[in-house]
C-alpha cells in the first residue's frame, strides 16, 4: 500500500472569507469590544464634574467609602451608565432585525416611526402626571401605534415590505409633529421634563426606570437571540420558508412586533436617540460579515459602546453643558444615512457577458 495513499487528508487551509475565518474574527471582536466597553465603563463612572480615581468610584459603587462620592456615583452616574448600556444595545439589535425583516438597509426604528410613537407615548404619559415608572409602558404603547399606523397605510397601500421605509418616515415626522404640539401647550415644569423626548437623553436616570425599563429590554433581547433560527429562515425568501414548515407571515409579524417592542422599549429608558439603531448594524456587517449569533451579540456590544461613549462626549469632551446624547449620536449619524441613502439609489451596473 502506498504510504501516500494512508496517510489521512489534510485540512483545507482557511481562508480569511471562510465560515471558520468569520467565527474567530467574531469572537476576537467581541473580546475587544467587551473591553472597551469595561474601560470605558469605568471611566464613565469615575470622570465627571466630580472627579474621582477609578479604584473610589469601584468603592463608591459598592458602597464604600465617602457618602458624597457614593451618593454621586450609585444615584447619579450609575443609572445613567447602565442606561447607556441596556439602551444602546436594545438599539442596536432592534435596527439589525428591522433591516433584515425589511431586506432594506435603511430600516431602523427611528426612521420608520417607531420611536417617534415611543417619544409620542412617553410625553402623553408625563401629561397625565404619572408616575416615572409608567414611562416605559407609555413608550411601549406609542411605538405599538406607530406600528399600527405603519402597517395600515402599508396594507391599504400595497406597499412592497422594501419600501416601508417611505411610509414610516411619514408616520415619524407626524408623531413629531405631534409630539412638539404636547410640547408647547405643557406648563413649563412639564416642558422641560418632556424636552428630552424630542432628541433622546440620558440625564436624570433614576433605579426605578432602569429597573422597569431595563429588565423588559434584557428580555426582549433574548428573545430576538433565541428566534435568530427563524429570522434566518425568512431571508431565505417565502417560498423556501414555507417548505421548511415556517408560516412566512406570521412569523414575519411576530418578529416585526418584537423589534417594534425592544425600540419602544429602549427609547423609553432614553428617549428617541437617533441613528444608533441605523449604523450599527452596517457597522458590524462591514466588520464581521453576514448575520449570525455571533454578529447579533457583537451588535449588542457595540450598540453599548456606542451610546456610552456618545454620553461621556456629551459630559466630559465638549464645552457645552446640557447637550442631550441623542444630539451627538445624530451629528455622527447624518453622513452615514446620507451615504447610504446614496448608495441606495445609485443605479446597478450589470455585465453584458
Amino acid at each position: 500500500m502506498n504510504a501516500s495513499a494512508a496517510a489521512p487528508a489534510a485540512a483545507p487551509p482557511t481562508t480569511p472569507g471562510s465560515a471558520p475565518a468569520r467565527r474567530h474574527r467574531t469572537l476576537l471582536l467581541c473580546a475587544a469590544f467587551a473591553t472597551a466597553l469595561v474601560w470605558l465603563t469605568g471611566l464613565a463612572l469615575s470622570t465627571g464634574q466630580v472627579r474621582l480615581p477609578l479604584t473610589g468610584a469601584l468603592r463608591a459603587l459598592a458602597g464604600l467609602g465617602d457618602v458624597g462620592d457614593v451618593l454621586v456615583v450609585q444615584q447619579f452616574r450609575a443609572p445613567r451608565v447602565v442606561s447607556a448600556l441596556i439602551a444602546g444595545a436594545g438599539l442596536a439589535v432592534s435596527g439589525s432585525l428591522l433591516q433584515r425583516l425589511f431586506r432594506n438597509p435603511l430600516a431602523s426604528p427611528d426612521v420608520i416611526g417607531v420611536t417617534g410613537g415611543a417619544s409620542f407615548g412617553a410625553v402623553l404619559l408625563l401629561a397625565t402626571g404619572a408616575s416615572q415608572a409608567l414611562i416605559p409602558l407609555g413608550a411601549l404603547g406609542g411605538g405599538v401605534l406607530a406600528a399600527v399606523l405603519l402597517g395600515a397605510f402599508a396594507w391599504r397601500s400595497r406597499i412592497a415590505v422594501g419600501r416601508l421605509v417611505l411610509v414610516g418616515l411619514a408616520v415619524q415626522a407626524g408623531l413629531a409633529a405631534a409630539v412638539n404640539l404636547m410640547i408647547v401647550r405643557f406648563p413649563a415644569e412639564l416642558a422641560t421634563s418632556a424636552l428630552q423626548w424630542t432628541t433622546g437623553s440620558l440625564y436624570g436616570r433614576t433605579w426605578t426606570e432602569v429597573s422597569v425599563g431595563g429588565a423588559a429590554i434584557v428580555l426582549a433581547t433574548t428573545a430576538v437571540f433565541l428566534t435568530h433560527r427563524r429570522t434566518s429562515v425568512l431571508e431565505l425568501g417565502e417560498d423556501s420558508a414555507g417548505g421548511l414548515g415556517l408560516d412566512p407571515a406570521r412569523a414575519r409579524l411576530g418578529l416585526l412586533l418584537l423589534a417594534v417592542v425592544l425600540a419602544s422599549l429602549a427609547a423609553g429608558l432614553t428617549g428617541p436617540v437617533a441613528f444608533v439603531a441605523l449604523a450599527v448594524p452596517h457597522l458590524v456587517r462591514l466588520l464581521a460579515g453576514p448575520p449570525t449569533p455571533g454578529t447579533l451579540a457583537l451588535t449588542a456590544l457595540a450598540g453599548a459602546l456606542l451610546l456610552l461613549a456618545a454620553d461621556h462626549i456629551v459630559l466630559d469632551l465638549l464645552p457645552v453643558h446640557g447637550l442631550p446624547v441623542g444630539a451627538v449620536t445624530a451629528t455622527l449619524g447624518a453622513p452615514w444615512l446620507l451615504v447610504l441613502m446614496i448608495r441606495q439609489g445609485r443605479p446597478t451596473h450589470r455585465s453584458d457577458s
